[in-house]
């Protein structure tokens, strides 16, 4: 088999990949219809950031609490409740779409629930990756997991509109759509049914005491590398993670396009963002420098893309933009999965989680107020500046603190080198004088 999908040659994960591309079209097909949903409900654009922020708002703040959760049970259960945690709501979204009853605060109040079970599902499914495959494929894994994401993304959108437009293009359309999604759920639900339990490799469980996040937040602050990780990716997603807002800005206010056009440049991201996953699957062992060259590369590109001088030369930029985030993105979850403690991994990952979707509205306004008061263009330049300046500044701190713990490391060597033969020079004389 091909090096860029060996983990598939795994059963476990063989079977659990299958379900996981059909539940990434789905929530693909859930977010399409839901945002039209929005649009035929109120006609006010604005509320689709809303409900965004709805489904975001609590993996900001039960992130740490997920993490704890997926280090202390079973990872397999958790995702298995968590399924139903987001079906259920789904459904209940799209049964109320189609009869009709639906109505603004149905839609955000139903995104709020349905953003508490990811927020409890997400730190439980990346540490689970590491209990499917052995250490010699989890890169592999855990890359081909961001290759599912981004072909639902390839997929779901343009299965939705097509649907819609068959349905009649209003309310209850979106209902049928978004009801596939909740179906879509039991697909994962089979595939964690199916699984061999015997062939897992659960972590250690943590016990749930008071001081266990603690642990977890000090953990990471014990490692350099790991702060030099989520300081990069902090700022990807404050700076780097504004496609929406300048992608539309450029289709609109600089080319004079439409949504058709505006449309199309998602399409050109997300072709990028899936080579990058997959070029990422065929690394063994990722390292933090690709992290850094990732980030550094996908400021330029960034840059570069806000100079491009027409639409199509825009966007054939975007691809190479989708493909160095994905590339930074992938490389980060690998290196937490590999690199941390088993029994670690759950609150890990939910930090990484927290600080990646919680810099997003951190930066969003300041991009978005560039490009209102600047121009399109400047506020794509900006973002892709701030990023790497973050980026080299983080990685000049890095070098400075390992440098002193190397420094340090070899003073406290020479040091007991020093004293031990300090002692044996002592040890010979008693022996001189005896003898």
């Amino acid at each position: 088999m091909s090096p860029t999908f060996k983990s598939l040659e795994t059963r476990n994960y063989r079977i659990y990949a299958q379900g996981a591309i059909v539940s990434n079209i789905g929530t693909w097909l859930q977010n399409t219809a839901q945002a039209w949903l929005m649009l035929e409900l109120t006609g006010n654009g604005a509320l689709l950031g809303l409900v965004i922020a709805m489904q975001l708002v609590p993996t900001l703040f039960l992130s740490p609490v997920a993490g704890l959760i997926a280090d202390s049970y079973s990872k397999r259960r958790i995702l298995a409740w968590m399924q139903l945690g987001m079906a259920l709501p789904a459904a209940t979204l799209g049964v109320l779409a189609i009869f009709g009853f639906v109505q603004t605060w149905h839609v955000l109040t139903l995104a709020f629930i349905f953003g508490i079970a990811r927020a409890f599902e997400a730190p439980a499914r990346q540490s689970f990756v590491s209990e499917m495959v052995d250490r010699k494929t989890l890169s592999n894994a855990v890359a081909l997991n961001s290759a599912s994401f981004n072909a639902g993304r390839l997929i779901g959108p343009a299965l939705a509109g097509l649907m819609i437009a068959a349905l009649g293009s209003g309310v209850a359309a979106t209902g049928w759509v978004i009801l596939l999604n909740a179906l879509s759920y039991g697909f994962v639900l089979y595939a964690l049914w199916a699984m061999d339990g015997s062939r897992l490799r659960p972590a250690p469980r943590t016990a749930s005491g008071g001081h266990a996040i603690r642990d977890g937040l000090a953990y990471v602050w014990s490692r350099p590398d790991l702060v030099l990780l989520l300081t990069i990716v902090f700022f990807i997603g404050a700076f780097g993670m504004t496609f929406q807002i300048t992608s539309a800005l450029m289709a609109t206010d600089v080319f004079g396009k439409g949504a058709g056009e505006f449309g199309m440049l998602g399409s050109f991201l997300a072709i990028g963002s899936l080579a990058g996953a997959l070029l990422a699957a065929r690394r063994q062992s990722p390292r933090l420098r690709y992290i850094v060259f990732a980030g550094l590369a996908f400021s330029a590109v960034q840059i570069v893309s806000g100079l491009m001088p027409t639409y199509w030369s825009y966007a054939a930029v975007l691809p190479l933009v989708g493909m160095s985030v994905l590339t930074a993105g992938t490389t980060a979850s690998a290196v937490i999965q590999m690199t941390t403690v088993p029994h670690m991994r759950g609150r890990v990952g939910s930090i990484y989680l927290m600080v990646f979707m919680g810099a997003v509205p951190l930066g969003s306004p300041v991009i978005g107020w560039a490009g209102e008061y600047a121009g399109a263009r400047e506020a794509i330049v900006l973002s892709g500046l701030l990023c790497a300046v973050g980026i080299l500044l983080a990685s000049a701190l890095y070098a400075a603190i390992m440098k002193r713990i190397t420094h340090r490391s070899w003073v406290e060597l020479l040091s007991a080198g020093a004293a031990s033969s300090a002692s044996d020079a002592a040890t010979g004389t008693r022996e001189n004088a005896l003898s």
